[in-house]
């Protein structure tokens, strides 16, 4: 049975019904998949609620209390250190948590965790905010600006070779699969979308295959696409609250 969690919205379980699932505050962009592919992969038992941030439900004080950056993905995990809830706001804060708390796809070896942070954290840094910027001024800027979409197309161009260099040698980022691999998937997954020529970065398109042909990638990368459906990104209202930055 689905748990209601606050913010009050219709909530999605992925759990046995016995479980106390964590919640899971998201909307399905590249950063919400890297949580819902993590808890996919580690078979925790979670309630997704949906956060949409189209209508700015991020800017509300309850999830404020949990994500005060008013960004999803967050979480609320009631069994965390000490058995006591805990909530946790950046994607990649979330990953190295439930890294720790299962034992899964974060190395307790301190060599092995640096490979997976230093990607982790390139992600973060680079991949993430370069091909969301492309993204925004290719589909959604009032202007054409030509330096801009230059500028990011470029960058994210340059990221994805270094991916396909690193992947020459090896199937996964930080040499097993980890939480840098699951960081990273959703937004080369999107590649046509930012413009990009997969084909390009052989290494790289078979490290997206390998990734995808996983049933919990597929599970988390298909987890609430159906919420966007009917949401108009050029309607004037929608793009205030996403690119202006204030409630609705």
């Amino acid at each position: 049975m689905a748990r209601r969690a606050k913010p009050k919205s219709k909530a999605k379980t992925r759990s046995r019904p016995s479980a106390a699932p964590i919640e899971l505050y998201y909307w399905p962009t590249p950063n919400g998949f890297k949580i819902s592919i993590m808890l996919e992969e580690c078979g925790l038992p979670y309630t997704m609620v949906p956060i949409n941030i189209s209508q700015g439900e991020q800017f509300k004080p309850d999830f404020l209390k949990i994500a005060p950056n008013n960004r999803m993905p967050a979480i609320v995990d009631p069994k965390g250190p000490g058995g006591k809830p805990i909530s946790i706001f950046e994607s990649g804060a979330i990953l190295q948590y439930l890294g720790r708390k299962t034992g899964k796809f974060y190395p307790a070896d301190e060599r092995a965790r640096v490979e997976v942070d230093q990607w982790l954290f390139w992600q973060m840094g680079g991949l993430g905010p370069m091909a969301g910027q492309l993204n925004h001024f290719k589909s959604y800027a009032k202007e054409n600006l030509p330096y801009a979409i230059k500028r990011y197309d470029d960058e994210v161009h340059r990221l994805y070779g270094v991916m396909n260099k690193r992947l020459a040698d090896r199937d996964f980022l930080a040499g097993k699969y980890s939480i840098a691999d699951m960081a990273c998937v959703g937004w080369v997954n999107i590649w046509q979308r930012q413009g990009q020529n997969i084909d390009e970065f052989p290494h790289l398109k078979a490290w997206l295959e390998r990734l995808k042909q996983r049933p919990a990638v597929a599970r988390g990368l298909a987890l609430g696409l159906e919420l966007r459906k009917g949401i108009d990104m050029k309607d004037p209202n929608v793009q205030a609250v996403l690119f202006g930055q204030r409630a609705r």
